[in-house]
């Protein structure tokens, strides 16, 4: 009983005050999109609802989409992109509007979902040998445009061959180009060395 009575004093205390609050001295405030607005505050970003509520807390792993009205965090198919760096090197995922981490950063570029469909660089390790004189393991990385679906999961291979990549701050000083986009439901388009674009249907 008395655990109810607590139960039902919160549950009104959130109801009475929850929304009724201010955020004040924040430094940004975006549209809405997907139902939530980016907020800035002191270097980091959150995002509220419609009703002023913060659905995700301000935190510093948002990546910032560049919009015609500025550069902020978006949500798009209840998905936003984040970033981490792992020895200097930037890997990109995706969380929820709870905030959870959904997709683990693991990709080195990726974009915002669009028909519940993301474009990303799918980093391949390739064993492909052993160096006994140094007693380890020969390793070289690919990357592969992939399309990917809300949980992460590989759906298209875009580039089947891949690009060498060289896994080194001092190579990778910047995510490497994304070179093929969404142009429909089942359509990418993908620009090839020729200057040339190809388009492919995906999800028959």
């Amino acid at each position: 009983m008395k655990r109810t009575c607590i139960l039902v004093i919160t549950v009104l205390f959130i109801a009475l005050f929850g929304y009724s609050q201010s955020i004040e001295n924040l430094e940004y405030v975006s549209p809405f999109h997907d139902g939530v607005s980016a907020i800035k505050k002191d270097g980091q970003w959150a995002f509220i609802n419609k009703k002023g509520g913060i659905t995700v807390p301000f935190r510093n792993d948002l990546f910032l989409t560049k919009m015609d009205d500025g550069n902020y965090p978006v949500f798009n198919n209840d998905r936003c992109l984040i970033v981490i760096k792992k020895e200097g090197i930037t890997y990109f995922g995706y969380i929820d509007k709870l905030g959870k981490r959904v997709i683990d950063p693991q990709f080195l570029n990726a974009t915002n979902f669009h028909n519940n469909v993301a474009i990303a660089l799918k980093l391949v390790k390739k064993d492909i040998g052993r160096n006994e004189i140094l007693g380890k393991n020969v390793v070289y990385y690919r990357s592969h445009e992939v399309t990917i679906n809300k949980n992460g999961n590989i759906e298209n291979y875009l580039d089947p061959k891949g690009v060498n990549v060289v896994l080194d701050k001092k190579f990778l000083k910047k995510p490497p180009q994304i070179k093929s986009k969404i142009i429909s439901e089942n359509l990418i388009a993908t620009l090839s060395s020729n200057k040339k674009w190809t388009v492919k249907r995906i999800n028959e």
